[in-house]
């Protein structure tokens, strides 16, 4: 089981990890329906939508098709990305994600580091409210693609916590070409990949660098 943030931060951090465990489950907790699209949003704009076009079902298909490609399955959870409204608050989210893992009892979790994005943020402080109540399963986290890259992500920082908290993360793999698969698979997102390319925005090659990963020992 892979825990993304928002739809495309799963295949873009870890799609290859993805692509060597078909089966494997996709959970996006950011991937709720806003009441309306009246007015789109900044990144809405960016990515192509214009008013009243239902923007996530949009998302949902591109995340279903991606996915699909890896031959792992989605897992949409209510909870609103940060451009349609206020942050849920940690304790809303935490009993959904348990009831999720409970349901599909993975033999691996994978989150993000939660890098940069408060989304991702607290995606990651999510997870580690959880980590205690399976001890037996094996946890890892990935690199947030995109984020990494940022000087101000602050990954060195959010290593050193996880060590402060008694956790040693442990790099896990090595450098490796991205597979065609996982490309084809980026490919899915069209919307997103849109916004990613417009003048002063990051674009989309860090995800088709390396994927960073590390099993988290106690």
């Amino acid at each position: 089981m892979v825990i993304s943030p928002h739809l495309d931060d799963a295949v873009f951090g870890c799609g290859d990890v993805l692509a060597d465990n078909p089966g494997s489950r996709v959970v996006t907790i950011f991937s709720g329906r806003p009441t309306g699209y009246t007015v789109p949003t900044e990144w809405d704009r960016a990515a192509g939508f214009e008013p009243g076009q239902d923007v996530v079902s949009t998302r949902r298909r591109e995340d279903r098709d991606a996915l699909a490609l890896l031959r792992a399955r989605p897992v949409w959870l209510p909870f609103l990305d940060r451009q349609y409204g206020p942050a849920p608050d940690l304790e809303d989210i935490v009993p959904v994600l348990q009831e999720t893992v409970e349901a599909h009892h993975p033999a691996n979790i994978i989150v993000p580091l939660g890098l940069w994005h408060d989304d991702h943020r607290l995606a990651h402080a999510a997870c580690r409210r959880l980590m205690p109540l399976w001890p037996q399963t094996s946890w890892l986290v990935y690199a947030d693609a995109i984020y990494r890259r940022f000087l101000d992500s602050n990954l060195a920082g959010r290593l050193a916590d996880l060590r402060a908290a008694g956790i040693r993360p442990l790099a896990v793999g090595g450098s490796r070409a991205v597979s065609a698969r996982k490309r084809s698979s980026v490919a899915c997102y069209r919307s997103q990949l849109l916004a990613l390319g417009q003048p002063g925005r990051p674009g989309h090659a860090d995800a088709f660098e390396p994927e960073w990963l590390w099993w988290l020992a106690t």
